[in-house]
């Protein structure tokens, strides 16, 4: 059977995108697993953690819930139509559960660690609460919903990060995997709810890091995404062994920085593209630049959250860095790694933002001209800093009339940034056929542009091709093989 994941990721094109997923191999207790996933990257690969611990216990996986006898829903606490969609979903297993009594039904994520207990209390459908740090313990839950008891383990840990797990690989080309390196978020950014459903910060064992992708690479993938909700504050120590790499001079400890960690990953082979997400201005550094622009196998394209464009506002928001300092860190990216393709987020209508402070996004937007960017309208989520220093005091109105002022100015830059593309030979990998047609080839560029074009009988999905580009929309672009 097909394990069914639908990612609701941010890309508001993307949501309820459903990804019909390799079966997991096992021993069979005679039970089926579902589960669904909602909110960033991070979310997904926490499925594929979930699926792994749970497969080692005989669940076999299916594609339809109402096969299931384990439905599990992965959640997101970012944004609150985020957690509508959660529950209104959870009421879409309610008919499934009333013909199947014994179904459980599980939240995990970060929507579980942010309500608790709670969440059984007001969602009576609900057997089964669980936070980012608890996978590990689901065999035991399911065993007490088994007997009879609903269950909840929300505990956050310092030193958990899932690193001896092998994930089950819940995208089925078998071409591009997520890494996770690290768990947690030291950050406090006012608006955000990370620090409290995720818990501290820790990074993952390097060489477990390593090991992971040099397995992925073995068995065919060829594109890998290391994950954090901070990946350039990733830093990893250990006891040298002996005759073991120092690589912090003068130090009795190996420590290991985000930039030396893309090297050893880059080093696994040049055929393995890496990419990573999340960057944070505050902590990307020369160094972490200078690794990119040396490898040609990590990806010239970095994701580089904004938030807003006026100090003032940053400062609110925790941001910890400045209107200055992150025009600082575009700029040292453009002198750097010139073709590198740039996206943000961007927050309208924070607490007391004003017009005159809303238009510093707007030029911030013009100084950079983003390839691409998530946007939303500031929902205010209880628990974080904002929520008990600011009140939530711009109009819903307004909030709405300066979020599609940003579209349309990202819609503008996206489009001007993909024209200048046309004309050029991009390096793509092949990973499948086009959504439309079985005649057409899709993958991404380096600068993480989806590329279209005619299927060749010469290559297949897994390898990497020349595209002249020949035309675009302003998401697409659009070329033919060239050798």
């Amino acid at each position: 059977m097909d394990l069914l994941i639908q990612d609701k990721v941010q890309d508001e094109s993307r949501q309820g995108e459903a990804l019909i997923l390799e079966p997991v191999v096992g021993k069979n207790n005679g039970r089926k697993l579902y589960i669904e996933s909602y909110g960033c990257a991070m979310n997904f690969s926490d499925s594929e953690i979930v699926a792994s611990i749970l497969s080692e216990k005989g669940f076999e996986t299916t594609s339809d819930f109402n096969n299931a006898d384990v439905i599990f829903i992965n959640t997101c606490s970012i944004r609150e139509n985020a957690e509508v969609r959660v529950r209104n979903r959870l009421k879409e297993f309610a008919g499934a559960k009333s013909r199947n009594p014994g179904m459980v039904v599980g939240v995990l994520g970060c929507m579980a660690e942010r309500l608790k207990a709670k969440f059984l209390e007001e969602e009576k459908l609900v057997d089964v609460v669980v936070g980012p740090d608890a996978y590990r313990d689901l065999p035991n839950l399911i065993e007490q919903v088994d007997g009879g008891q609903r269950a909840v383990n929300v505990l956050l840990s310092r030193e958990e990060t899932y690193a001896d797990i092998s994930p089950v690989r819940l995208n089925s080309n078998g071409i591009n995997a997520f890494v996770s390196i690290m768990r947690g978020c030291d950050n406090m950014c006012s608006f955000c709810v990370v620090p409290f459903t995720r818990g501290r910060e820790r990074s993952r064992d390097a060489h477990s890091v390593v090991a992971e992708c040099k397995d992925l690479f073995d068995k065919g993938y060829r594109e890998v995404t290391l994950l954090g909700q901070n990946v350039d504050s990733y830093k990893w120590s250990a006891p040298i062994a002996e005759g073991g790499e120092q690589l912090a001079v003068g130090s009795e400890v190996q420590i290991v920085n985000f930039a030396n960690l893309l090297e050893m990953v880059a080093l696994v082979s040049p055929e393995l593209r890496v990419r990573f997400s999340t960057s944070h201005p505050k902590d990307i550094t020369d160094e972490v630049l200078e690794t990119i622009a040396k490898y040609e196998n990590i990806c010239n394209y970095i994701h580089l959250p904004v938030q807003s464009g006026n100090s003032r506002v940053l400062d609110i928001m925790n941001r910890t860095y400045d209107r200055e300092w992150y025009m600082n860190r575009i700029d040292a990216i453009r002198r750097l790694i010139p073709d590198c393709a740039i996206s943000t987020d961007v927050i309208t209508g924070f607490c007391t933002e004003t017009d005159e402070e809303h238009n510093d996004t707007v030029t911030m937007m013009d100084y950079v001209k983003y390839d691409f960017a998530y946007m939303f309208k500031y929902s205010e989520r209880p628990g974080t800093l904002a929520a008990k220093r600011y009140a939530d005091d711009t109009p819903e109105s307004v909030k709405q009339s300066r979020l599609a002022q940003i579209v349309a100015k990202q819609q503008e830059y996206s489009f001007y940034r993909m024209q200048a593309r046309i004309g050029k030979v991009e390096k793509v990998l092949i990973e499948g056929f086009s959504k439309k047609s079985n005649n057409d080839y899709c993958g991404r560029s380096d600068q993480n542009a989806m590329v279209i074009f005619p299927v060749s009988e010469n290559y297949k999905p897994g390898q990497y091709v020349n595209v002249l580009v020949e035309r675009t929309t302003s998401a697409t672009l659009i070329g033919r093989i060239v050798e």
